[in-house]
């Protein structure tokens, strides 16, 4: 940990991500290492007091359970600044008074952080400094290659941080030691033995509110695009010599180049599904279409499949079924690896045709291993028994572990840019195909499992 002061300059510092999930990361943080400076400068072209910035500040860090003399330290120094970011001068003049620690956290739209970074590559900025940015990173391959070269122009790739909270969850930081530490799994992760794997977050949770981000980015932009493609990346790379964050994300480009649709083909690799009217644990769940904000028009969907494969020796043939939806039945936030079928069955013994399977829960962390034991009672019968075990509390919320790596320059938690244009190369077929409306859109009465026959596999 750095014991060198950092100022933490938050564009689009009064909106809902910062409240909700930026400032609550700061204090997991803190709470754990409390010894940290950390000048948290809010910036908006919102009004908003030094006070209510302060109590704003306050208030997470105290419902983090951070010790009170450090919330006074931080809430002392914290500081807002009512900023137009795309004015040069008055983004020159939040800037300035900046030394060395400087981090700019773009809690902005993809289009206003390339404006903003093509000002910043006017400014003279202090040695060091380092840009992080939330997700979507562009809306497409296009606008991918040029935030990234506009934010190169500002900083190098090694000092830009593009923000993916889903790599500081920590079950999938535990893939790491389960595949690379453990001699039980480690020669079994390969298509010889695994017939498939579902990477899947389904959740319960409907639209709640987020119309204005969720109705313009669907669910394969809000969750496949981004969060599902790196755990497959994570899950399916070749062992690294060390944790060197650059051969960590070395490996995972790897798999995402040798990354493709299934059969090629986005009409029978994709599908498409919106939530109708339905209950949720006893709560009227009204069809999306007809939720605040919502444009019917915009075709969005809330539940989202790609079956994608990854051509490589280790991996060729084996399907990944992507899969995230809103207003589902149940919460099913889990990688689910199914393993072949073993050569041989000794005659005599009754396979209870159930293959076996590893379950990893992403929300709240598990392992769960399903496998073919002799049943009770009779030797000669198959059955199928779970051994589990709850994984060990994360030590910080996710966004505590990313906005460590931020304020200690370590990039293993961060997106590296050609990573970022990977994923919009891999789903850029399937967002032409839906737009040209060449996969229907399917429905589903929320509160259920979806539709029908999405487990299968195209032929």
């Amino acid at each position: 940990m750095a014991d060198a002061p950092t100022t933490l300059v938050i564009l689009g510092a009064s909106g809902d991500l910062t409240r909700r999930l930026l400032l609550p990361g700061l204090g997991s943080l803190l709470r754990i290492e409390p010894d940290r400076h950390v000048v948290v400068l809010g910036a908006d072209r919102s009004e908003m007091t030094q006070d209510e910035w302060r109590q704003r500040v306050s208030d997470s860090l105290a419902e983090a359970e951070v010790d009170g003399e450090v919330v006074e330290r931080i809430v002392a120094a914290a500081r807002y600044e009512q900023t137009d970011a795309l004015d040069p001068e008055q983004l020159r003049a939040l800037v300035d008074g900046v030394e060395d620690g400087l981090v700019i956290y773009f809690a902005l739209p993809p289009q206003v952080t390339v404006g903003v970074c093509e000002l910043l590559a006017a400014i003279d900025l202090p040695e060091g400094t380092r840009l992080a940015m939330e997700k979507p990173f562009g809306h497409d391959l296009e606008t991918a290659v040029q935030l990234n070269e506009q934010a190169t122009k500002v900083v190098p790739e090694d000092q830009i941080f593009r923000i993916d909270h889903f790599l500081g969850v920590n079950t999938v930081l535990n893939l790491l030691g389960l595949r690379f530490a453990n001699r039980i799994f480690q020669p079994l992760w390969s298509a010889e033995h695994i017939e498939r794997v579902d990477i899947c977050y389904d959740e319960s949770l409907a639209l709640e509110g987020r119309a204005g981000y969720y109705d313009k980015a669907g669910a394969l932009i809000d969750m496949t695009q981004s969060h599902l493609l790196q755990v497959l990346a994570m899950f399916a790379m070749e062992s690294p010599a060390s944790m060197d964050p650059e051969e960590i994300r070395s490996l995972k480009a790897q798999v995402l180049r040798a990354t493709t649709l299934w059969g090629d083909d986005p009409l029978t690799a994709s599908r498409r599904a919106r939530y109708t009217a339905g209950t949720i644990e006893g709560r009227e769940v009204p069809d999306y279409t007809a939720e605040e904000g919502v444009d019917p028009g915009r075709g969005t969907e809330t539940l989202a499949q790609l079956i994608v494969q990854v051509r490589n020796q280790r991996w060729a043939g084996v399907p990944f079924v992507l899969r995230s939806g809103k207003a589902l039945g149940d919460d099913n936030k889990q990688i689910t690896v199914t393993f072949r079928a073993p050569a041989h069955v000794p005659d005599g013994l009754r396979d209870c045709g159930a293959p076996d399977k590893l379950i990893l829960e992403l929300r709240p962390g598990a392992v769960t291993v399903e496998m073919s034991v002799n049943a009770e009672g009779d030797p000669f019968e198959l059955t199928q028994k779970q051994l589990h075990t709850p994984l060990g509390q994360p030590r910080m919320k996710p966004y505590g572990e990313v906005l460590a790596g931020i304020l200690d320059s370590n990039p293993l938690l961060s997106i590296r840019g050609d990573n970022a244009e990977q994923m919009w190369r891999i789903v850029e077929p399937v967002l032409d195909a839906w737009r040209a409306d060449e996969v229907p859109m399917e429905e589903y009465a929320a509160g259920s499992g979806g539709p029908d026959g999405w487990d299968r596999v195209p032929g």
